[in-house]
Protein backbone atom coordinates (compact mmCIF):
# COMPACT_ATOMS: atom_id res chain seq x y z
CA UNK A 1 0.00 0.00 0.00
CA UNK A 2 2.62 2.62 0.81
CA UNK A 3 5.92 3.56 -0.98
CA UNK A 4 7.22 4.58 2.62
CA UNK A 5 10.77 2.71 2.11
CA UNK A 6 12.39 4.66 5.19
CA UNK A 7 10.25 3.75 8.17
CA UNK A 8 12.09 4.16 10.98
CA UNK A 9 14.69 5.89 9.53
CA UNK A 10 16.14 8.78 11.26
CA UNK A 11 16.77 12.66 9.37
CA UNK A 12 19.52 14.54 11.10
CA UNK A 13 17.70 18.02 9.79
CA UNK A 14 14.90 18.99 7.72
CA UNK A 15 17.38 19.16 4.52
CA UNK A 16 17.57 15.47 4.15
CA UNK A 17 13.54 15.15 5.43
CA UNK A 18 12.36 16.96 2.43
CA UNK A 19 13.55 14.53 -0.31
CA UNK A 20 11.65 12.13 1.34
CA UNK A 21 8.47 14.24 2.22
CA UNK A 22 8.34 14.87 -1.55
CA UNK A 23 8.49 10.95 -2.59
CA UNK A 24 5.47 10.76 0.13
CA UNK A 25 3.30 13.15 -2.36
CA UNK A 26 3.85 11.88 -5.65
CA UNK A 27 -0.14 12.27 -6.92
CA UNK A 28 -0.79 15.48 -8.48
CA UNK A 29 -4.48 15.47 -6.51
CA UNK A 30 -2.43 15.20 -3.29
CA UNK A 31 -0.71 18.40 -3.77
CA UNK A 32 -3.52 20.32 -4.93
CA UNK A 33 -5.38 18.80 -1.74
CA UNK A 34 -2.46 19.70 0.18
CA UNK A 35 -2.52 22.96 -1.40
CA UNK A 36 -6.24 24.23 -0.59
CA UNK A 37 -5.53 22.69 2.97
CA UNK A 38 -2.64 24.80 3.42
CA UNK A 39 -4.82 28.13 2.27
CA UNK A 40 -7.44 26.97 4.52
CA UNK A 41 -4.96 27.48 7.52
CA UNK A 42 -4.19 30.98 6.26
CA UNK A 43 -8.16 31.67 6.02
CA UNK A 44 -8.63 30.79 9.51
CA UNK A 45 -5.99 32.54 11.59
CA UNK A 46 -7.08 35.21 9.10
CA UNK A 47 -10.25 34.94 10.47
CA UNK A 48 -9.21 34.10 14.02
CA UNK A 49 -7.07 37.78 14.17
CA UNK A 50 -9.95 39.43 11.95
CA UNK A 51 -12.42 39.14 14.36
CA UNK A 52 -10.94 37.98 17.65
CA UNK A 53 -12.34 34.67 17.39
CA UNK A 54 -9.87 32.04 18.51
CA UNK A 55 -12.22 29.10 17.69
CA UNK A 56 -10.79 29.70 14.30
CA UNK A 57 -7.19 28.60 15.35
CA UNK A 58 -8.78 25.02 16.28
CA UNK A 59 -10.68 25.28 13.07
CA UNK A 60 -7.40 26.25 11.29
CA UNK A 61 -5.96 22.35 12.26
CA UNK A 62 -8.86 20.31 11.67
CA UNK A 63 -8.73 22.01 7.78
CA UNK A 64 -5.26 21.46 6.77
CA UNK A 65 -4.88 17.62 8.25
CA UNK A 66 -8.07 16.87 6.60
CA UNK A 67 -7.38 18.08 3.23
CA UNK A 68 -3.76 16.10 3.46
CA UNK A 69 -5.08 13.79 4.82
CA UNK A 70 -7.76 13.00 2.04
CA UNK A 71 -5.03 13.03 0.01
CA UNK A 72 -2.40 10.29 1.53
CA UNK A 73 -5.48 7.97 2.42
CA UNK A 74 -7.26 8.10 -0.76
CA UNK A 75 -4.78 9.64 -3.60
CA UNK A 76 -1.40 8.92 -2.19
CA UNK A 77 -2.15 5.26 -0.38
CA UNK A 78 0.29 5.83 1.76
CA UNK A 79 0.70 6.98 5.56
CA UNK A 80 1.02 10.38 6.44
CA UNK A 81 4.47 11.12 7.51
CA UNK A 82 3.18 13.24 10.22
CA UNK A 83 2.82 10.05 12.70
CA UNK A 84 6.19 9.36 12.63
CA UNK A 85 7.75 12.86 12.11
CA UNK A 86 5.50 15.68 12.95
CA UNK A 87 7.42 18.64 13.36
CA UNK A 88 9.54 17.49 9.82
CA UNK A 89 6.14 17.01 8.43
CA UNK A 90 4.77 20.81 9.22
CA UNK A 91 7.58 22.07 7.53
CA UNK A 92 7.38 20.06 4.88
CA UNK A 93 3.52 21.37 4.31
CA UNK A 94 4.94 24.68 4.14
CA UNK A 95 7.72 24.31 1.70
CA UNK A 96 6.23 22.55 -0.36
CA UNK A 97 3.46 25.29 -0.46
CA UNK A 98 5.71 27.45 -1.25
CA UNK A 99 7.20 25.09 -3.96
CA UNK A 100 3.63 25.58 -5.57
CA UNK A 101 3.20 28.89 -5.29
CA UNK A 102 6.89 30.12 -6.73
CA UNK A 103 6.57 27.11 -9.21
CA UNK A 104 8.86 24.98 -8.25
CA UNK A 105 6.49 22.10 -7.90
CA UNK A 106 3.54 22.66 -10.70
CA UNK A 107 -0.09 21.68 -10.49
Amino acid sequence: MSHDTTHGEHFANFAEFYPFYLNEHRNGTSWRLHFVGSLGVIGCFAMALATGDWLWLPVAVVCGYDFAWIGHFFFEKNRPATFRHPLYSLMGDWVMFKDICIGRISL
